[in-house]
């Protein structure tokens, strides 16, 4: 009998419109609070409040901050490189976005 996979994948639903704390980002991201402020110093994330521990972020954080790790740990791809690849990825998402509606407006 084969051996089933009994991976269970935690999953959270987030709202776009969530803020999260700086220690929420870095308790779902598995990183210190000194990366995260390597990447909002990149310009990767965009934190809302005063610095430190009372920074706020938007819900698309804790996706740019996993791409970013991503990149960083999987390939290799330095801070800079991985601001232009977010960048990129999301200007071709929207583009993607773009093109769906428009093959449903015909």
């Amino acid at each position: 009998m084969a051996k089933k996979d009994q991976t269970v994948l935690d999953v959270e639903l987030i709202d776009e419109q969530t803020i999260i704390t700086l220690a929420d980002l870095c308790r779902s991201c598995a990183v210190e609070a000194e990366f995260i402020e390597a990447l909002v110093e990149q310009g990767i994330l965009e934190p809302a409040g005063r610095r430190g521990r009372h920074w706020c972020f938007p819900a698309n954080s804790l996706r740019r901050t996993r791409v970013t790790l991503h990149l960083k740990q999987d390939l290799g791809v330095n801070l800079a490189g991985a601001a232009l690849a977010l960048d990129l990825l999301e200007r071709i998402e929207e583009i993607d976005a773009r093109l769906r509606r428009m093959r449903r407006a015909r």
